[in-house]
């Protein structure tokens, strides 16, 4: 049987526009996380049905904001355009952006987010900070998998 690595952390610059739906959480930061995420991600996923034009159910993406002191952590779908937000969601389009990207797992994001951040530092690439823009954590959901593949997004200038 073959094994295939599920977290690559192969890095890469892509250029990407989001329209999405979801839900949102707004917690502590650190202290509430990740529970505060897992949180939010599931109470959405009993909901994901309700979006009637939802690209791929399967693929959940995270915007987030922080400061530090608390954080806004979003869990949606992509979605063809934004005519119906169900009630208690929230529709957002990011515009056409840069970003750095890595491929990681649901068990090595924190990895993930070290080898990003120093490929930024090397190839002399800076974080764009909240100018319509946020970074973003992308899970593929696979049903009863123990790791999935998750990839990050940091907007770049």
């Amino acid at each position: 049987m073959e094994v295939k690595a599920v977290a690559t952390f192969a890095c890469e610059v892509v250029k990407r526009e989001f329209e999405l739906i979801g839900q949102s959480i707004t917690a502590n930061f650190p202290q509430a996380f990740p529970d505060a995420a897992i949180k939010i991600q599931m109470d959405f996923e009993k909901r994901i049905d309700d979006i009637e034009n939802c690209k791929n159910k399967q693929v959940l993406i995270s915007p987030y904001m922080c400061n530090d002191i608390v954080a806004t952590y979003f869990a949606c779908v992509e979605v063809e355009g934004l005519t119906e937000t169900p009630e208690g969601m929230i529709g957002f389009k990011l515009p056409m952006m840069n970003y750095a990207k890595i491929s990681c797992s649901n068990k090595t994001i924190d990895q993930g987010y070290s080898k990003i951040f120093s490929w930024m530092g090397e190839n002399g690439y800076k974080q764009k900070w909240y100018d319509k823009s946020f970074p973003i954590e992308i899970f593929y959901l696979d049903e009863g998998a123990e790791e999935e593949v998750v990839e990050i997004l940091i907007p770049i200038q």
